[in-house]
Order: structure tokens, then sequence, then C-alpha cells
């Protein structure tokens, strides 16, 4: 946001709550609780407080919501937005030149020119799931190292650092915030002032900062239908089954191809809007996946060498693949003999991981295991429900600066175990049916697999959720908080439902609609 006013002639104040560096104390700020650790990570996990924030850890994957993600659909409970898919779109062009994915091209056709790379699984067809949508994926973008010289060099623009805010001050009325008052680790405080105020600090700090702030509201600035923290959402995700595919290794195309720009894509099963509306569920898509890494009878020299590995491997990806399981003796064992008896696999994995992550600028996304057998696990990525139970709230202790810290009680509804159960038959009966494969899987650990690893990392969604009405949101179509009229929120915190789609993607279109909306509010007013 404060890049689309480096030109626009006003003033701009960017506070930041860290350093350029990851600092333990300043992150310590995020620390919490949650009502169930198996369910959620603890809330100083997945985030990084610091300049550049979470795009400092991210993967990169950029995917745009589908047009049904923002109807009003009778079979998901509390879904629809207040503004459409046509609404947004103009801002997804120029959210993918910020986030460096290339072009707002989200389908093979569009995105490459022929002859088209292979299909994904040769033979496949099916009425249910498309496999012509992908994902892009940036470089992964760093906001704070990318764009920090534009800023810097802005006479516009200020960035401060260090910068927690601690309080929201409104006039007697509540309807206006007068200040901010903030304070930096060191002990020193000050306070801000200006014509417009945006809270860009996520799904979790967002409704931390409105609940904390109840001098004029008793329960919180924006909460007065008790709604703040609720239908906190993130994603329904894991990896399941057994997926052999008939025929050789050339049959099966399930890694990353590159665009004209160097962009890495990758394709996946998207299930269709009209499948979505006959079967009543959620938005679902899956990816082709190695066999699990914790188990060494896969007898892959790089699947257990990425275990062998865990300790170098961040906390948010070392969750997803890993989990919580620690081998036993035995299992190192045999994890070590699987790299003994495959070294060059393993040496030329390490090489690529070297080059063309640790070492490339515009990184190799993910894990890609080439199959010889044919032989995938299924990763899954679904939508979660809104659910008004699944929330934050203040919870017992301060942090440093006095700032009561989070509780959390992420919660799931059995619509999301539908969405996933009743996706993964499909998939299964229509590899069947097309007579490419095969999908198996124990139907009765569905549900255990989608919270094997409890709520997806850092996609914290719909704590401060966007609405017509007062009465059942938080902040109206364009982002202002109802009744508080120059406080906006720019973060997924006021998405209503999650979609199938990773959201920084939409965080920054809708950012950027917001910065053009604040932009006529502010001439108008001079």
């Amino acid at each position: 946001m404060a890049l689309q006013f480096v030109d626009a002639g006003y003033d701009v104040l960017l506070l930041e709550a860290g350093g350029m560096k990851a600092d333990p104390a300043t992150q310590a700020l995020y620390a919490g609780s949650v009502v169930d650790e198996h369910l959620h990570s603890p809330p100083d996990t997945y985030r990084e407080r610091r300049y550049g924030g979470s795009t400092t850890i991210w993967g990169g994957r950029c995917i745009p919501f589908d047009p049904i993600d923002f109807e009003r659909r009778d079979y998901v409970p509390d879904s629809g937005w207040p503004i459409s898919y046509e609404d947004l779109k103009p801002y997804y062009p120029e959210a993918n030149r910020l986030c460096e994915a290339g072009p707002f091209a989200y389908t093979i056709g569009e995105s490459f020119k022929k002859p088209l790379p292979p299909a994904m699984i040769d033979g496949f067809s099916s009425s249910y799931f498309t496999t012509d949508t992908i994902e892009r994926f940036s470089c992964p973008t760093d906001f704070g190292s990318r764009y920090r010289s534009t800023l810097e060099v802005s006479p516009k623009v200020r960035v401060v650092l260090h910068a927690n805010v601690t309080a929201i001050r409104l006039d007697a009325g509540g309807t206006t915030v007068q200040r901010l008052e903030a304070a930096t680790l060191d002990g020193r405080r000050f306070v801000v002032q200006a014509a417009q105020f945006v809270l860009a600090t996520g799904g979790l700090e967002v409704a931390r900062l409105l609940l904390a702030n109840r001098d004029v509201h008793p329960n919180g600035i924006g909460n007065a239908h008790d709604l703040v923290g609720r239908y906190y959402m993130c994603h329904l995700a894991g990896t399941i089954g057994t997926i052999r595919i008939r025929g050789g290794a050339a049959t099966v195309h399930h890694g990353y191809d590159r665009d004209a720009g160097g962009i890495y894509c990758r394709r996946r099963f998207a299930l269709s809007p009209a499948a979505q509306r006959q079967m009543r569920v959620g938005n679902f898509i899956a990816r082709l996946h190695h066999p699990r890494i914790t188990d060494p009878a896969h007898r892959n020299a790089v699947l257990s060498l990425l275990y062998l590995a865990r300790p170098f491997i961040p906390y948010e990806y070392a969750k997803r693949l890993h989990g919580d399981h620690h081998a036993s003796t035995n299992e190192w064992i045999r994890h070590v003999a699987n790299v003994a008896t495959g070294p060059h696999e393993a040496v030329g994995f390490a090489w690529h991981m070297l080059r063309d992550r640790r070492l490339a600028k515009r990184k190799f996304p993910s894990i890609i295991i080439k199959s010889r057998a044919n032989l995938f696990s299924l990763d899954f990525h679904a939508e979660q429900q809104p659910l008004a139970a699944s929330r934050v709230t203040l919870g017992e202790g301060r942090d440093a600066l006095g700032m009561p810290r989070l509780r959390i009680d992420w919660r799931y509804a059995p619509g999301d175990v539908d969405t996933v159960s009743r996706s993964l038959e499909r998939l299964a009966e229509d590899l069947r049916l097309c007579g490419v494969g095969t999908f198996e899987y124990d139907r009765d650990q569905v549900e255990a697999e989608m919270t094997r690893y409890g709520a997806y990392g850092g996609h914290h969604i719909g704590t401060a959720r966007m609405g017509a009405d007062p009465r059942t949101s938080v902040v109206d179509p364009h982002g202002r908080v109802h009744g508080v009229d120059n406080l906006s929120i720019a973060s997924a915190a006021i998405f209503p439902t999650s979609s199938q789609a990773n959201p920084t993607l939409s965080i920054v279109a809708l950012a950027l609609r917001m910065a053009e909306r604040l932009k006529g509010t502010l001439k108008a007013a001079s």
C-alpha cells in the first residue's frame, strides 16, 4: 500500500513493529496460547515480526481466488462476499507483478505457447476435476528487501522500525481515530496522528489490536456484535493414500514448468465450480506427491536424506514434511541405509537443491521426486468453512509492552470433513473410470489426516470479516471498520471465506483496491 503512495502527493508513515532482521525479543511479542496444541501451532510460529513480515519466510505460491469463492452458497454457511470476483479482478495483474509471479494467467493455455507442456497424467479425463489450472510461484519475493530502496528514496514515505502500536485512540463518540500510541522495546514511546489509518498486521494481530482497545468501545473496536476474532479460518491440508498410475514414468508430468518469463508453474487436480455446486462441497485442489518421508519403507535415498536433514529445515516446512514424528533408532538406521544404497541420487538431489533453491534468485519451489514406479501419495488443500466458534480472543498474561496476549481456539466443521472426504472419493472414482490408475486410501482416516498437522501454517483468515451489514461483519466492502470513518484493515482478516487458494495474492490485490479508495477519500477531503 505504501508503494502506491510514493508519487501520490500525500505524506505516509509506515510503522514496522520489527527491525531489518529477525530478533528473538521482538518475535516473542507474538507469543500466546492455543486451546488445542494438536490443532494449531503456537502463535509466534509461521509469521515474522520484522521488515518484510512473513514474506521473509513464505513459499511464494500465488493463486487468485475463484469467482465461486465470492458467491453466497447455501451449502457453505456464512459464505458470500460483499464484492464480486469482477470487483477484485482489475487489481490481480498488478498484484502478480508486485509478487514477481509473472502475468495474470492461470491456465496452461494462457501461460504457455504451443506446443503445450505434456499432460499431467496421460489419458486422465474427468467431468469433475480439471488439470489445466496452474499455481504460479514468486521468487519468493521478500517484500522488505525487494522494495526497501523505493520507499527509502521517496520524500513522501517514512518508515519507522521497531514501532509497535499499543493503542488506537478514538474520539469520545468512538467514530474517528484521533491518534495511535506506539512503543519500542527499549522504552521509547510516541504518538502518531494522521487523516487515515490502516492496520496491515495479519489475521491474528489485527484481532488483538481491535480487541485490546476498549477505552471507548467496551468490547473492542469494531466489536459491537462480538464478531472480531470469530470465523477464524486457515486451510485444510494433508497427504493421504497411494496413487498408482499405469504405464511408464513418461505418462506422468507432475512437476514444474517454466513459462517464457522463467516463472515456475505447476498444475493440479482442481474441483470445478460446477462440481462443487453439484456435490455441495467447498473448494478443493490436490497434487501428486511423494510417499510419506517419515517411513523408511519407501526405500528412497532422497526422501531419507530429507528426513535426516530435518534439523536444518525451518519449522514451518519441517512440520509439513515430518509432522511431529521422531524416528526410532531402527528407523533412523534404515533411513541412513536408504541414503547409503542410493548415494548418486542423494548427491544429485543435494546439488539440485543447492543450485536451484539455495543459490538461485528464483528458487525451485518445492521437493519433486520422480517415481520410476509411478507411485505417489496425494497432497490436498481445501477450503475451510467459516465457523463462529473458531475464534481468537485475548488470553492471560501480557507481553513486554503490556499488550494482552492472544488465545487461539481454532476449530473445523463437519462440512469441512465432507468437502475433503467426498472430493477424495470422486477423484478415486475418476482415476478408476478413465483407466489411468488407482487411488487407495483409508476412508476412516480422512479426518485424522486433515488434522494431522492442524491448521495450515501462516494462513490466518477471517477474524475481521468483510460485509455490508455491521451486525454480521467487522469491515465494510472497502475494508473500513464499521462505524469508524478513518480506520481500514488490509489483511486476510477481512476475507469472509478462505477458498482453496493461498491468501497472499488476494491480500495484495485487496490492498491495491483499498489504496485506490483511500486516494479518492484523501483527495475529496483536501
